[in-house]
């Protein structure tokens, strides 16, 4: 870990280090931080171990990054970076490092939730909606805005009413796309994706997880329609009905091949 901080230290030296590195600040470098953990989060769903290795190093960087740029400012240091966490640890966990009697998970969890809620107020955050980062990825924060709103029971209790919701979002949908209002079709699209996420919450399913999925299996289909057809030029000539036609065909055939080569993959 010390030579990671000298390493990061060297490349931030405004005379002799490297001066992309040197320009960098917290908003230019925040970005390559969240692309990192989606990078970690790839490996992980492609169980890759020597990728994941390598990911976690790059995103370790980012932390150090982070907390050179802040000790150069005075604000803090890695070190101070290592102690919060730890001290944050200790404090969210005292059934394991101290006297507090833990009955079951649940009961875990309902104590874990009463520590953040105690951090929160000694922030200054006293609403509910307090502490959400906004940077945060869409499909995952509004997962997020409903769980803290369930907190005091601001929640549908099963998934059926959940569904009837978003019927009633897709027939506001309709009526906004045929007034081409863009505003109001903007406006009830996010309606329609909100209530998408609730659903995905109901039934204990990451929205984030479940759209790679199908981000996954389009792209495994397009590009074996792509193949099929001989390439990019040849489907360039093709009408949008012949296209329907040998993607549906596409389609079976991966189906078929999954269901031959035993548990499906989800492509």
């Amino acid at each position: 870990m010390l030579q990671l901080l000298e390493i990061m230290q060297r490349l931030r030296d405004p005379q002799s280090g490297c001066p992309w590195d040197v320009k960098q600040d917290f908003s230019s470098i925040a970005p390559y931080t969240i692309e990192e953990a989606y990078e970690v989060a790839d490996a992980i769903a492609r169980d890759d171990m020597t990728d994941l290795e390598d990911e976690l190093g790059d995103l370790l960087f980012q932390v150090v990054f982070h907390a050179q740029m802040a000790s150069e400012r005075g604000s803090f240091n890695f070190e101070d970076v290592h102690q919060a966490v730890c001290d944050k640890m200790l404090r969210r966990h005292p059934h394991v490092f101290a006297d507090l009697k833990i009955r079951d998970e649940v009961h875990q969890t309902q104590v874990w939730e009463e520590y953040k809620a105690d951090e929160r107020k000694q922030k200054g955050e006293h609403s509910l909606m307090d502490g959400i980062p906004a940077g945060m990825a869409e499909l995952q924060r509004a997962v997020k805005l409903q769980k803290r709103a369930r907190k005091v029971g601001f929640d549908w209790d099963s998934a059926d009413p959940v569904l009837e919701k978003f019927d009633e979002e897709l027939a506001e949908m309709r009526s906004a796309m045929a007034s081409g209002n863009r505003d109001a079709m903007e406006d009830e699209l996010g309606d329609l994706l909100f209530v998408a996420t609730n659903l995905a919450r109901q039934l204990d399913i990451d929205p984030g997880t479940a759209l790679r999925r199908s981000n996954a299996k389009f792209e495994s289909r397009f590009r074996a329609m792509e193949e099929a057809a001989g390439g990019q030029d040849t489907l360039d000539k093709m009408d949008l009905d012949a296209m329907e036609d040998l993607w549906q065909n596409t389609k079976r055939q991966l189906e078929t091949k999954n269901a031959n080569s035993g548990p499906k993959t989800g492509v």
